[in-house]
């Protein structure tokens, strides 16, 4: 008898993984698909890594289909821009072995920058696209991905969304099929892509893509439910989990693959029912699509391009359902903020002092941007700090960004942050670069990178070394500093915004939440000595409040005993003792 159990989406996307006899996968973490490498890493028969950057994932997934294995590489759909340039060119070489792309979407905003849907990159680069609604589905597409990667020769994305990859349902395990490599042979114009070989590809493209749509209304993964005829839903994804719960007895047509549709089923599907709703997430993609074919269906002007959707959404629209009986109540408003002890803030409260400005990046330095340290000015995309910057100094002159730096982490540095810095050497820049060195990819959950000196196994490596990394790329003045440095950064910030070398300061301390950290001191205030002026409470540190008489006080429950606060106390009303 087959064992079931409860998965999140994504162990359910690596146990497909693992079952469809893939030997390597690459990735870069990112919220919401990162647990799946680490799902991943626990089967001994899959090679897994994390890549510097999901660029190199993609190359590097490509290079093992290439050579004839089946490969897989995860990423965020902000990680699929920075793959995109490999992934259009593979659309045009196809497959060796199969290849499969799980791109997490992030409707909401849950932990991204932007919203953007998967769906439009994959119609553009013509690769296409699987889309589960639960945790058996997550599973079970990304092996049906490898027999169409492998049937119609093209990569094929696996599209999720934080819903399905932080949500749990049950699965149905499978054993491991291990599958033979396929033989290798050269192949230029197959793989070669230099214009002569390019335009005889793109036929190929074409043709395989209006062959797969043709055959899509025979594919498993597309299922029509025709109930009630007076009502349907053209929908896919968890969407249609949705449509489920509040209208479980309409007739429904779920698309599994969502790029490219099949005409025939939505002809066949509308032709039945009298009123026809396309529910999707994001961008109307389907819905646009059923439109030109000449369909009368309703869709984005009843149902948002932002956000999440839910049940609750569908029954307002529907049934113009009381907000007060559906709604959930809302929790009290709990903003993010760095945690007690991040070295991130010992850094900030410093530029904040000096009134610096700072170009942002990506990572848990983000929240530098809001009170009461509010010194980053910016957050682009991955590696934009340092580019940023540059371009403010190019623009604007050396006088405009005497008070500005660029601030990024160690694994966003290593993950597009080099590059940037090398433009800078290259152009004769003078700006300071600030590399926050807490030795993990800290935002997405403290995964290894290549400085950490550890694989995504656990594995001992050899750990980049950031200091001779910059020198080596030309950087005239690296200074390596302890984050909690109060003083000695204040004066080498200082020195270096109002210098004429290109400097890069290294500041140094491990996250406070990486495993194996201990906190042998804790901060106390004596009452009698504080003053109540507040300047401690300007770090904006969660451990310490006012009572009702105005003083200071520290949870030593929540405190880490870094001492931030003691540097901003005249009075010396702050303490360290052992905990």
């Amino acid at each position: 008898m087959a064992k079931k159990t409860i998965m999140l989406g994504n162990e359910a996307i690596a146990r497909g993984a693992f079952e469809a006899g893939v030997k390597l996968s690459s990735a870069y973490p990112g919220t919401p698909s990162t647990e799946i490498s680490e799902y991943l890493a626990k089967y001994d028969e899959v090679y897994t890594e994390w890549a510097p950057n999901e660029k190199v994932a993609a190359e590097v997934a490509i290079g093992a289909s290439v050579s004839g294995v089946r490969s897989l590489a995860c990423m965020k759909h902000v990680g699929l821009n920075v793959a995109s340039d490999p992934l259009y060119t593979f659309s045009y070489t196809g497959v060796g072995g199969g290849s499969v792309f799980v791109v997490a979407d992030d409707p909401g905003l849950a932990s991204s920058q932007n919203e953007q849907d998967t769906r439009m990159i994959a119609r553009a680069s013509h690769v296409p696209v699987l889309e589960p609604s639960d945790s058996q589905e997550a599973k079970d597409f990304v092996k049906y991905g490898y027999e169409l990667s492998e049937a119609y020769d093209t990569p094929v994305i696996l599209r999720t969304t934080t819903k399905l990859a932080h949500s749990q349902s049950a699965v149905e395990l499978c054993d491991r099929v291990e599958v033979a490599d396929k033989e290798y042979a050269r192949n230029v114009q197959k793989y070669v892509m230099m214009p002569a070989s390019a335009i005889g590809r793109h036929l190929v493209v074409e043709d395989r893509e209006k062959r797969m749509a043709e055959d899509a209304a025979d594919f498993p993964v597309n299922k029509m439910e025709i109930n009630d005829k007076k009502i349907g839903f053209i929908t896919c994804g968890i969407a249609y989990q949705y449509v489920k719960e509040v209208c479980p007895n309409a007739s429904v047509l779920k698309f599994g693959l969502v790029n490219p549709i099949s005409k025939k089923l939505v002809e066949d599907f509308v032709s039945q029912v009298e009123t026809v709703y396309v529910f999707e997430e994001l961008e109307p993609v389907i819905e646009e699509q059923v439109r030109a074919w000449g369909f009368a269906v309703k869709g984005k002007e009843l149902f948002t391009r932002q956000g999440e959707y839910s049940a609750n959404m569908l029954r307002r629209v529907l049934f113009g359902a009381d907000e007060a009986v559906f709604e959930k109540q809302e929790a009290p408003a709990r903003p993010p903020i760095l945690c007690p002890g991040c070295p991130h803030r010992s850094v900030f409260s410093v530029l904040n002092k000096l009134k610096i400005h700072a170009s942002g990046d990506i990572g848990c330095y983000t929240l530098g941007a809001v009170a009461p340290l509010g010194v980053i000015d910016t957050t682009i995309c991955m590696g934009a700090s340092i580019s940023a910057l540059h371009g403010m100094e190019k623009a604007r002159g050396k006088e405009f960004i005497k008070n500005w730096v660029a601030v990024i982490g160690d694994s966003t540095f290593l993950h597009t942050g080099i590059n940037s810095l090398i433009n800078m050497v290259y152009n004769k820049a003078t700006g300071t670069v600030m590399i926050l060195d807490n030795r993990t990819t800290g935002m997405t959950g403290h995964q290894e990178h290549a400085a950490t000196g550890k694989t995504l196994k656990g594995e001992e490596t050899y750990a980049i070394n950031l200091a001779d990394l910059c020198r080596a790329v030309g950087v005239p003045n690296v200074i390596e500093i302890s984050s909690f440095d109060v003083k000695g950064l204040e004066k080498v910030i200082t020195e270096s915004v109002n210098g004429d070398t290109l400097t890069v300061i290294i500041a140094k301390a491990p996250c406070v939440l990486l495993k194996g950290q201990k906190f042998p001191n804790v901060c106390a205030v004596n009452p009698d000595a504080c003053k109540k002026c507040g300047a401690c409470m300007k770090i904006g540190c969660p451990a310490m409040t006012r009572g009702e008489d105005g003083k200071v006080k520290i949870d030593a429950t929540m405190c880490n005993g870094c001492g931030l606060c003691k540097n901003y106390c005249k009075f010396n009303a702050i303490e360290t003792l052992e905990r």
